[in-house]
């Protein structure tokens, strides 16, 4: 195996203090439902959900609520400085609102691998850090992928050997670095298209080592970290459909094999110019009838915005309408422990940036006041978790 660097300040200290400081933490969790399954979420009750009107509050033990921590990848390209370490607000309701975090680029490979004999660390460590202090769980965004891998893998010369062992030190060290600390992992991502066919011309990793590599990548990951749950990942998987069908027919495939997977998870990259997804919970329920978990993990609606124009009342009201349908289907299906926000305020969404002429996506406007979006998840929520009466004093 190569001589690989790591580069946070005090790298080996930091890990070990860490990882003796969550072995109890680690012993105190229950295992999960299914035969066989990690553990995949502490019983300790996060200091933010007692605190009235946020959601987290709302949501009390009903489901894990999260956001997606803004910074990394196309952000260091936007005229503002890495909204987690700059924008104190930012952080502050991070820590308020939510008891679960998501990174959504500082864990990826092309903000963790700058090269290949090195890893830049300093980032998600702090993502980590910040989620032990404020005692929220975390999920890991992603292992195995084909899009924002670095130039030195994609362009690279690799014989299928060397490819497959650089992802198994991956794998390994990466999941390794936060065992016992990490509740998810979105171990494959968006490994399929629309239509349901593999990506094999566009994922390097399918491509030059077929869809073995893919099982491969789960078993590397359970032997890194026995205790947190392993899911698929993907966008335009919200309903039934050729997509999610594909899924639905590796996973069994997958599980017949003992390859460990735990979850299925949809992104719920959503917009109202295209109508809903109503059998949102009836598919997740047909993974959850696999002995999967499952997981809303990317949750965003976005608008049209011509000519940088601002939101019509109605479609702030079609918007908090998508917000409420999904938070509701996300409650109604056993083993749907987790609800994620892909961020949660208007300035740091990767909507625009992808998106020409859309935005508006999130639940928070620029400023940090409230959409009725917001609302209406935090009324789902608290319908949920029996608070509702407390939330409506609160506003």
């Amino acid at each position: 195996m190569r001589r690989r660097q790591i580069l946070t300040a005090g790298a080996v200290v930091g890990a070990a203090a860490a990882t003796g400081a969550t072995t109890a933490q680690a012993a105190g969790q229950t295992a999960a439902t299914s035969p066989g399954r990690a553990a995949g979420r502490s019983r300790e009750t996060p200091p933010n959900s007692q605190r009235r009107g946020t959601l987290a509050h709302a949501a009390g033990d009903a489901i894990a609520i999260g956001s997606a921590v803004a910074g990394g990848g196309h952000h260091s390209d936007e005229p503002y400085p890495d909204p987690f370490t700059e924008d104190r607000t930012h952080r502050s309701l991070l820590a308020r609102e939510f008891t679960s975090l998501s990174a959504e680029n500082q864990m990826k490979w092309d903000h963790l691998r700058p090269e290949r004999d090195v890893y830049a660390f300093d980032d998600a460590d702090a993502i980590m850090e910040f989620a032990q202090r404020n005692r929220q769980v975390v999920r890991g965004h992603t292992l195995l992928w084909h899009s924002q891998n670095p130039d030195w893998l994609e362009e690279g010369d690799f014989t299928p050997d060397q490819l497959r062992e650089i992802l198994r030190d991956h794998i390994e060290t990466v999941v390794g670095r936060y065992a016992g600390r990490m509740q998810q992992w979105d171990v494959a991502n968006e490994i399929f298209d629309d239509d349901g066919v593999l990506r094999t011309a566009d994922n390097i990793w399918i491509r030059e080592l077929g869809l073995e590599i893919v099982a491969d990548a789960f078993r590397w990951a359970r032997e890194a970290d026995p205790q947190a749950l392993l899911f698929f990942n993907d966008y335009n998987v919200d309903g039934i459909n050729p997509k999610s069908d594909a899924y639905y027919a590796l996973v069994q495939e997958m599980l017949a094999d003992g390859v460990p997977v735990d979850g299925f998870s949809t992104q719920g990259h959503l917009s109202i110019r295209y109508g809903f997804p109503e059998d949102l919970a009836e598919n997740l329920q047909r993974f959850a009838d696999l002995g999967l978990h499952t997981a809303i993990t990317e949750l965003d609606v976005r608008m049209e915005l011509p000519d940088g124009a601002a939101p019509t009342e109605e479609q702030l009201t079609q918007q908090a309408d998508y917000y409420r349908r999904v938070t509701e289907a996300a409650l109604s299906v056993d083993g749907c422990d987790s609800l994620t926000l892909w961020g949660f305020v208007d300035t740091y969404s990767w909507v625009p940036v992808t998106f020409e002429g859309e935005g508006a996506a999130t639940v928070m406007w620029e400023d940090y006041t409230r959409k009725p979006a917001y609302y209406a998840v935090q009324d789902a929520l608290a319908e949920a978790g029996g608070r509702a009466d407390d939330t409506a004093q609160e506003r």
